[in-house]
This record gives structure tokens, sequence and C-alpha cells, in this order.
């Protein structure tokens, strides 16, 4: 039977990926990506024009995934739950399928992805989980907290060097880090200095 459409972009892309990852973007060819598939570069255009388009694929395929996770956290109340809910389920869109291989090729592209509008695009749509992470609290610090909480789940991929690790322990490091940074926003004043001030004489 003939291969799907979509079976086959996606096969392109898994073995792009590969290619990718094994002798680097600059030094793989749209032909030897043919040519691993077994099919022709006129097959190979069908789908993808140049292997940009490629990189395109990926980042588009990580956009969407944000725009759900935003959406969805858009629908739930500006609670720590939320918060800790959110970046769980942003860690297992990035440690799910084939993706723990993507974000290493974007984490050793940089820039490639800057050089592309979907790149670009990935930029914006970081700050809106960043802005949904600190919902409830405009504060600059809980900004920067809820932005470095989503670096925590990246920098899992190449700050954690110890050998041997695997994906699970790597999540789990990256989600205790996250959340130290998440318990912070919309914490209220210390409970002892509030009832200190309120206890104080008045003039």
């Amino acid at each position: 039977m003939r291969e799907s459409t979509g079976g086959t972009r996606e096969r392109i892309k898994a073995v792009a990926l590969e290619l990718f990852t094994e002798q680097g973007y600059e030094k793989t060819s749209l032909r030897e990506i043919a040519e691993r598939l077994n099919v022709t570069k006129a097959a190979l255009y069908y789908h993808f024009k140049s292997k940009d388009d490629i990189v395109a694929s990926f980042v588009e395929d990580r956009l969407e995934r944000m725009d759900a996770l935003t959406a969805w956290a858009s629908s739930q109340p500006a609670t720590l739950a939320t918060r800790r809910a959110l970046i769980s389920r942003y860690a297992d869109t990035m440690f799910a399928g084939d993706q723990p291989s993507v974000m290493r090729f974007f984490e050793q592209n940089q820039t490639v992805l800057k050089s592309l509008a979907a790149g670009q695009q990935m930029r914006g749509r970081m700050m809106e989980l960043a802005n949904a992470l600190c919902r409830g609290d405009d504060s600059p610090a809980a900004q920067l907290r809820a932005a470095l909480s989503l670096f925590a789940v990246h920098s899992s991929w190449f700050a954690v060097r110890a050998p041997h690790i695997t994906d699970d322990e790597r999540r789990r490091i990256a989600l205790e880090v996250a959340d130290e940074l998440l318990a912070a926003i919309g914490a209220q004043p210390d409970e002892s200095a509030t009832a200190a001030a309120a206890e104080s004489p008045q003039g």
C-alpha cells in the first residue's frame, strides 16, 4: 500500500533530524536525506523544498504544542497548582517522543533558528507561556522567575552533564528547580512581618 502523505512527511523529518544530529545541519544535504530514505529528490521536494523548511516544521510543531498549553492555562485559576501543572505539561511535551532529539538540535543550532521566521515566533510563544506562569503577579521578580522556570526545563538537556542520566531523571531535576522558582510567584508577604506592622504603635 502507498504510504500516506502524512506518514511520509514524518519519516522525512525523523531521518533529517537523525542526519542533522549525526553530521551537523550545514554538512547535511537534501540529497543525503533522500538517499537514506531511499526516495528520489523529487519525492522529497514534494514535501520540503529546503532544509530550512524541515527545520521550520519542527518549530511549527512546537508552536502548536505551546499554543495548546497557553490556552489551557488561560482557562485555569491563577494559582500555584496551575503553575505546577503547566510546567509539568510543558516538560512532558519536551520529553515525549522525538522531542529530546529536537531540543538538542535546537540547542546546537541557535543561529539557524534565529534566521527563520518560525524560530522568531517561538520566542514570542515562550514569552506568552512565561506570562501564563506568572498570571496574577505582574512583579518583575515574578516575570523573571516564570521565564527561568521554563529555562530550567530547556537547560536540563545541556546543563546537566552527569554521565548515564536518564531522560526521566532530567525531567525530575528540571521540575524540582522550576518548582522552587514557581513557589515564590504570587506568594503572600511574610506573615510575621505583616503582624509586626499591625502591632506597631500608631503615630
